[in-house]
């Protein structure tokens, strides 16, 4: 009886990819997953023996128990193993943690790599093996320690100066003051008036728009309306105004580099309002695999946590010639501009890119989930748009006077597509003047005098957030999706109209970190702790000295902090109205999800009731609940009867308390681009938008 043949086992993190690499590897190979992490630091403790070189107690993950079993039963059984968990510090030290849980030999030529998951990609990696990288795993073994020394070091003094359940970390910390500045600066600022006079003008039969400029060819700024009056004043409306000055130009506008993990965040979440988690989650799926048919499963795109805008020859060559065949040659850029590296990347990694340019996003629609389609289809649209030739638009500056009085126009128009062809922004509009020469008169139909007030910073997006982050070295790309869905969790924050807004515990607890720890909140000394961090994944620190450095210091803000420390009362407010059970006073409580109605006498009363927030109207099924705004779980605001259960109505669109002229349906308010409808929810009427 013959022998069966062993198998050589490689292990990666999820199914997914298990099953895309299995089918390039073939029958002599078998791929499992360690669904992620298998060994951390334990959740109970601080787990970290400072006395001791910061050495760090891991344990086996709990509930991963029958997956270490099966690994370890594999592993035994495999004629080699082979490690090829995602190509970064995270993924080394899976990799690590397995060898270990294994009996492997870190030394040994067992780690494989790949940035993308083609057939190409994964054949070749197998080809050269390498052994672990030691200074990755320690680069991430450092962040896990400090990040571990900061949250339970200061975390437990939170649970007991203020609240159960709070928690501060290095980055978090830093998103959290960043936005609480930000609310700073809109509380203190102060509106200016001022004034503006947009007006029209006609040569012949075409009219074109132009704006007031200033006096005697200086610019003039309109602080009131006196100061408009007196521009129209000067102004002989009867008179032409002349065209003194023509100032023809063409422009260029080139490209945007390939998608980083950080700008790929950013453009999801503007153009495509994906949440960084969303984006993420459907990066990680088309980077693991997707079946597409007869091709099987392939990964669709490069590894996503990148800050590299680096880009093979072997892709720059694919998407040249396909620009070439589909564009034509004057589209396709003979020498691409190489995007700017922020400070400290690393440049481990290619830009995020299409795995191959050929798989268009209208041939991969069928196989793909809307929000994985949308992803994708800005990824290949970003990288090919890379390789193209820059917009050329022909611009025209124009001049007018009257009395000495100046106005001045603008327009543009697009000469050459280039790159727009396939990556447009929504606000690429031309705004084409009539062809107006010096000494040319024109003639004034109409001014509109406008007042403004300057207005104050907005508050953060998403992406904002992130840029900031990005900007400041603060966090790695790694890091930006956990550390906002953190402090959204906490309730620290919350997201209104897709702007960060503080909560009263945000600000409680970023006073108290900025207090007592100011390093954390030290935007300067974080970036240089993360550069030494960068330091170690190179070979050029000591991850231990990195850890001691900060420690020193930290150790003794967190002993003054416990001394010093005084608790915060967070106030119950009265809600004005009593428990409909026991009778006693209720007030507004702060919750993890925000502030809800309680009765005082809890414990001994546990009555609680939903802040709810009436818009006016009776309901329109039962005529009898008033409609009220409320939340679904995951923040998505919708309205329902004050009623419910009884009655059990609920829209998203708001309703405004009218019916339809048409068919006497009840009429809702819809949020549109540029302002807000009033419509049937039938389709058959609906009302200008009120802007």
């Amino acid at each position: 009886m013959a022998t069966k043949t062993k198998k050589k086992l490689v292990i990666v993190e999820s199914p997914s990819k298990a099953k895309t690499i299995e089918k390039y590897l073939g029958r002599t190979y078998k791929v499992i997953a360690s669904l992620g992490h298998i060994r951390d630091l334990p959740k109970s403790k601080m787990g970290v023996d400072v006395d001791h070189d910061f050495e760090p107690h891991y344990i086996s993950i709990r509930g991963k128990g029958d997956v270490i079993k099966n690994l370890r039963s594999e592993a035994k059984k495999a004629k080699k193993v082979y490690l090829a968990s995602d190509p970064d510090r995270e993924g080394e030290a899976i990799a690590w943690h397995l060898s270990y849980l294994l009996g492997l030999d870190t030394k040994d030529k067992n780690r494989v790599v790949f940035n993308e998951i083609t057939k190409d990609a994964v054949k070749n990696a197998f080809k050269e093996p390498r052994s672990i990288d030691m200074s990755l795993v320690d680069a991430q073994q450092a962040r896990r320690v400090l990040d571990r020394l900061v949250g339970y070091s200061i975390s437990p003094l939170l649970w007991k100066k203020v609240k159960k359940g709070l928690s501060a970390g290095r980055v978090q910390s830093i998103a959290l003051n960043l936005i609480i500045q930000r609310e700073n600066e809109i509380k203190a600022f102060k509106p200016e008036e001022y004034w503006t006079i947009d007006s029209e003008f006609q040569k012949g039969r075409q009219k074109f728009q132009a704006s007031f400029y200033g006096e005697n060819n200086k610019k003039l700024a309109l602080a009131d309306n006196d100061a408009v009056q007196k521009v129209l004043q000067k102004i002989d409306k009867k008179q032409p105004f002349e065209i003194t000055k023509v100032v023809k130009k063409e422009r260029k506008r080139f490209p945007a580099p390939p998608f980083t993990t950080s700008s790929m965040q950013q453009e999801a979440n503007r153009r495509l309002n994906f949440r960084t988690r969303k984006t993420m989650m459907a990066a990680q799926q088309l980077y693991e695999g997707i079946n597409i048919g007869k091709e099987g499963t392939v990964g669709l795109i490069t590894y996503m946590r990148t800050d590299s805008t680096r880009i093979s020859s072997i892709a720059k060559h694919e998407a040249s010639v396909l620009i070439h065949e589909k564009y034509g040659a004057e589209y396709a850029a003979t020498k691409p501009r190489k995007g700017k590296m922020p400070e400290g990347a690393q440049d481990a990694h290619e830009a995020i890119r299409p795995s191959s340019v050929r798989r268009t996003p209208e041939e991969l629609k069928s196989y793909l989930s809307k929000d994985q389609f949308r992803l994708y289809s800005l990824i290949w649209s970003r990288f090919m748009a890379s390789q193209m030739t820059p917009e050329i638009m022909d611009t025209m500056s124009v001049s007018l006077e009257q009395n000495h009085i100046n106005f001045r126009a603008n327009g543009s128009k697009t000469k050459f597509a280039g790159f727009t062809t396939i990556y447009k922004n929504a606000t690429d509009k031309d705004n084409i003047l009539p062809d107006l020469a010096e000494g040319d008169s024109v003639k004034l139909t109409k001014t509109d005098p406008a007042q403004h007030f300057t207005q104050p910073p907005a508050r953060y997006s998403e992406a904002n957030l992130i840029k900031a982050l990005e900007e400041n070295g603060v966090g790695r790309p790694s890091t930006y999706a956990p550390t906002l869905d953190t402090i959204q969790r906490r309730y620290y924050v919350k997201l209104v109209a897709r702007r960060f807004e503080p909560t009263e515990l945000g600000e409680i607890v970023n006073k108290i970190i900025v207090e007592f720890f100011p390093d954390i909140v030290n935007i300067t000394f974080t970036a240089d702790l993360e550069s030494e961090l960068d330091g170690i994944e190179e070979g050029k620190e000591n991850w231990v000295e990195v850890v001691d450095e900060f420690y020193k210091p930290f150790s003794k803000e967190v002993a003054h902090a416990e001394e010093n420390m005084e608790s915060v009362q967070i106030k119950d407010e009265p809600a004005g109205f009593d428990c409909d059970i026991c009778g006693a006073p209720m007030v507004v409580k702060m919750g993890r999800y925000g502030k809800f109605f309680a009765c005082s006498r809890f414990p001994d009363c546990r009555n609680t009731k939903a802040i709810v927030k009436e818009i006016g109207v009776i309901c329109p099924k039962c005529h009898k609940g008033q409609i009220i705004e409320r939340k679904s779980k995951r923040g998505r605001i919708f309205y329902g009867c004050s009623r419910y259960p009884d009655c059990d109505f609920v829209s998203w669109d708001k309703p405004i308390g009218r019916d339809c002229p048409k068919d006497g349906h009840f009429l809702v308010e819809k949020k549109v681009k540029g302002g807000k409808q009033v419509l049937c929810p039938n389709g058959d009427y609906e009302e200008a938008v009120q802007k």
